[in-house]
């Protein structure tokens, strides 16, 4: 690799904002209602899931925009920390980001990709009799190599330059917004049913959360009324779903240093894209509340409330529609997380604080090291089959960042006051205000009521600490 010395600028407004919305857009939103559901069940609650995640999404979104226009440069989030508090707070971000938020997203993303492939080749289904090989705790099918080929060939095709990342994040997001879109008014027009409508709306805002059986539930299972602080425990478990659906939205701000205009088109690209994909989401959830039962929605094989819903639509071959949807999102989905995440390692290391090699872009002028690297570490998560537990701590982990990054905007403010600020915080200070609340509210409830994968993330990001010291040492040697 020839080492070249800065990003060049060669994303527009449009580039940005298909970055926001397909990094946000992977399989959560064709699957996780079955769980909220589950979670809070009555309609209501399921579309007021929706509603604050989507309100919390854009607080978040418009607030970043003052922090991206005072720093356009890459690494996004982890500047943001270490230039409101400190540098470790920067590593850590980072840290997390590598260790967790980032890389086993990407491995979720790739391995539901190879899952809804399986749809169409039986030899992807993660059965026993598909399996290849078993190593200790590694389960080895032939799905997981199919996801590990995927992450390989989004990062090599990522290696030969931003405008071919462009491309292919294009491309596959307008497909996917498109079809999305269109599977809603489908639903709409062939499907919505006025009776189960009003069945589903006449739960109202009764919450019920489905319990297994034991001392509270006599039979095998059962709908318990919850209320008060259990209400507040189930809100924030159903939660987990919709957050890690909408998370990702910031990844634009790590590549601020390829992005045109970015004093401008950052912040207006965060606001579009999450307003696009929040607009979605909730007209989704609605489809399915017009087509389904909400028991049917609660207990869709698989959880996959999507195909549930298609094959009321279309029928039989609904399962296909859904099937090739959701690949062509999760292919999308992982293009640009691919992309957007090398930046943060590439500045942790100008910083000194990753691996040297990370440091440098190579002749098309992109980190190929940090890429390589992400994709590594993201096959051996595929590998684990541990993703799905590390996706429950993501949530946590994210969100708490996320809290800490918009009070970073107060500390700036009193910090810098002086300091050039070409878009400020929306109604600040009172929308971020609001976000840390609620992101405040969120984390504690999580802590309480799901302490072990909470607790798991955190211990993940505490980890953080001694390996910052260590990473201080090395670069004073």
């Amino acid at each position: 690799m020839s080492e070249q010395k800065e990003f060049k600028p060669s994303l527009g407004l449009m580039d940005a904002t298909m970055i926001v919305a397909g990094s946000m857009i992977g399989s959560g939103i064709f699957i996780v209602t079955a769980d909220i559901t589950r979670n809070v069940g009555s309609a209501g609650w399921v579309i007021l899931v929706w509603l604050i995640t989507g309100f919390m999404t854009l607080t978040a979104a418009l607030s970043y925009g003052e922090l991206s226009a005072m720093f356009p440069k890459a690494g996004g989030q982890y500047v943001y920390l270490k230039e409101a508090f400190s540098p470790l707070a920067g590593f850590l971000y980072g840290w997390s980001f590598f260790a967790v938020i980032q890389t086993a997203t990407i491995a979720a993303v790739g391995v539901a990709f190879s899952k809804f492939a399986g749809y169409f080749f039986n030899i992807l289904e993660l059965d026993d009799k598909n399996l290849i090989a078993s190593v200790g705790a590694f389960k080895i099918y032939p799905a997981q190599l199919l996801s590990i080929l995927l992450i390989i060939l989004l990062t090599y095709n990522n290696t030969r330059g931003i405008k071919q990342g462009k491309i292919i994040q294009n491309l596959f997001t307008v497909t996917k917004l498109a079809s999305l879109f269109g599977l809603i008014a489908f639903g709409f027009i062939l499907a919505a049913d006025a009776d189960i409508w009003h069945a589903n709306w006449s739960t109202g805002f009764h919450a019920v959360k489905y319990a297994t059986a034991g001392p509270e539930v006599s039979e095998t299972s059962g709908w318990l009324p919850i209320s008060g602080t259990a209400l507040l425990g189930a809100f924030a478990a159903a939660m987990v779903g919709s957050i890690f659906s909408s998370d990702s939205w910031n990844n634009v701000t790590f590549i601020a240093g390829e992005i045109k205009n970015p004093h401008r088109n950052i912040g207006l690209s965060l606001f579009l894209g999450t307003l696009i994909v929040t607009v979605i989401y909730v007209a989704a959830n609605l489809m399915y509340l017009s087509v389904m039962p909400l028991e049917d929605i609660a207990f869709a094989k698989q959880d996959r409330v999507a195909v549930a819903a298609a094959n009321v639509i279309f029928g039989n071959m609904g399962t296909y529609v859904i099937a090739v949807m959701i690949m062509i999102s999760t292919f999308g989905c992982n293009n640009g997380l691919i992309l957007a995440g090398a930046r943060v390692y590439y500045t942790m290391a100008q910083d000194g604080l990753f691996f040297k090699k990370a440091a440098t872009l190579n002749s098309n002028q992109v980190p190929e090291w940090a890429l390589w690297a992400q994709c590594i570490l993201a096959s051996i998560l595929c590998l684990s089959g541990k993703y799905g537990d590390l996706l429950d701590m993501v949530s946590f982990v994210a969100v708490i960042f996320y809290v800490l990054t918009i009070a970073g905007i107060f500390v700036l403010r009193q910090k810098r006051p002086d300091a050039v600020r070409p878009y400020k915080a929306f109604l600040y200070p009172i929308l971020p205000a609001v976000y840390i609340v609620m992101g405040l509210v969120f984390a504690i409830a999580l802590i309480l009521y799901k302490p072990d994968y909470a607790g798991w993330g955190l211990a993940i990001t505490l980890l953080g600490v001694p390996l910052y010291y260590i990473a201080l040492r090395n670069k004073k040697a």
